[in-house]
């Protein structure tokens, strides 16, 4: 989760979740994955490395705090995780500027299956807004490719217009599921009392979209011509910033989110609460009848589109 902040290439050098070569091109994906995670680091005038020694596993403890502000004695992590995850081989990364720690990222490894699941990673407002959280993953994904791992997962809030747009967008990566309250109560200064919904990200790091989408090329959205093409409007919201279901009965459906529901938290607990219920019936609903994400507009939208009878 980023609070402030996841075709088929023929087979030729398998790993353990299938091939990372691109025979077309004949050209090494991880090689190609390198040089974007140079670039992107390159570009947010970062250096982002490993982190392994106590005082930088530390200082991401103290970083990941200052972000999600949690309640004392409900940490997002601690220095022992974070130290035991670094030696039993998993990532643990951070970005820094100078001497200053300006972002960190971890994840673990499950069943070959599963890839990576990367479980938490944020960005300090010192490094908002120049592409830092964009250097990490890439960094991340580079990193996994060179472990022989094809996909990393993780999950999202989906009322946080900025990381689903990062994720689905910028990212290039896929939403395989709606999670209905997944980690319950958190008590901290991001998530408020509301349920904790999760979108559950899978990114194909060797997927010909997020290739691109590393090297600066995302795929892109037409809203107006979606919506002069006929796209439902699932869920909308009124001229009060309300949340309003509509009919999904077109093959393209469209699903608003507010602008800044963390900022909605603050001032109108009850309108967060019933965005939350809104999109968590409408959303898990489009998915559980065939449709599929298929991106995100930065004005606020998810594009859900059915599958063709």
């Amino acid at each position: 989760m980023i609070p402030v902040q996841h075709d088929g290439d023929a087979p030729a050098a398998a790993g353990k979740n299938g091939p990372v070569t691109d025979l077309v091109t004949n050209t090494p994906v991880r090689a190609e994955a390198e040089r974007a995670a140079i670039a992107a680091a390159d570009a947010a005038q970062v250096e982002i490395r490993e982190l392994t020694e106590l005082a930088e596993l530390s200082a991401g403890c103290r970083l990941f705090d200052s972000i999600w502000r949690p309640e004392p004695g409900n940490r997002p992590v601690t220095t022992e995780l974070l130290r035991a995850m670094s030696a039993a081989g998993n990532y643990v990364a951070g970005a820094f500027e100078g001497g200053e720690l300006l972002g960190a990222c971890f994840g673990f490894f499950g069943p070959p299956p599963k890839g990576l699941h990367s479980h938490i990673a944020g960005v300090a407002p010192g490094g908002l807004g120049r592409g830092l959280g964009f250097a990490l993953k890439q960094h991340q994904r580079a990193w996994v490719l060179r472990q022989d791992v094809r996909t990393i997962s993780w999950t999202f809030d989906p009322l946080v217009r900025r990381n689903a747009h990062f994720n689905l967008t910028k990212l290039a990566a896929r939403a395989a599921s709606y999670l209905p309250d997944f980690y319950g109560p958190m008590r901290d200064g991001i998530n408020g009392a509301t349920r904790t919904d999760r979108i559950l990200i899978t990114w194909d790091l060797a997927d010909a979209q997020v290739r691109a989408a590393a090297l600066g090329d995302p795929p892109q959205l037409d809203l107006n011509e979606l919506r002069s093409q006929g796209a439902a409007l699932a869920l909308s919201a009124d001229s009060d910033g309300r949340p309003v279901p509509g009919p999904a009965d077109a093959r393209v459906a469209l699903v608003a989110v507010p602008p800044d529901i963390e900022a909605v938290r603050k001032t109108d607990p009850a309108l967060a609460r019933s965005w939350r219920s809104a999109l968590g019936e409408v959303l898990p609903g489009l998915l559980a009848a065939g449709a599929a994400v298929t991106g995100f507009d930065r004005a606020g939208w998810y594009v859900v589109t059915k599958e063709c009878s």
